[in-house]
């Protein structure tokens, strides 16, 4: 089963340190060959973001930063775990690896194989 880790945390406004891009690395890596990560990236500061809203007709958008929240997207991963409970341990093991911050795990629809072919 696959499922979406969307990682809510506070806004940063520095970039990571080469030691931490160096860390995260290593994580992905050894994620990525164990199987359980798919996909995964980072955002840029909401500053450079925009929200696209549709609200009783009417289109609106606002751009970054989104001082509103105290929380933000930080970045997603694409996960391949066993059952909702493995990925929630996935990610708790993201969490103790990050430190600070959330993540919402939704399980993403996979079309039958057939559909696929």
């Amino acid at each position: 089963m696959r499922f979406l880790s969307i990682y809510k945390t506070p806004e940063r406004n520095t970039p990571a340190s080469q030691v931490e891009m160096d860390r995260m690395g290593r994580y992905i890596e050894q994620s990525i060959k164990s199987g359980e990560l798919i996909s995964t990236e980072g955002c840029l500061p909401s500053a450079l973001g925009a929200r696209v809203r549709r609200a009783n007709g009417k289109l609106s958008v606002t751009d970054g930063p989104f001082t509103e929240a105290k929380e933000v997207v930080g970045g997603f991963a694409i996960l391949e775990a066993r059952s909702k409970d493995h990925a929630v341990e996935l990610a708790k093991q993201f969490l103790a690896f990050v430190g600070e911050g959330e993540c919402e795990i939704r399980q993403l629809y996979e079309a039958p194989a057939a559909v696929q072919a």
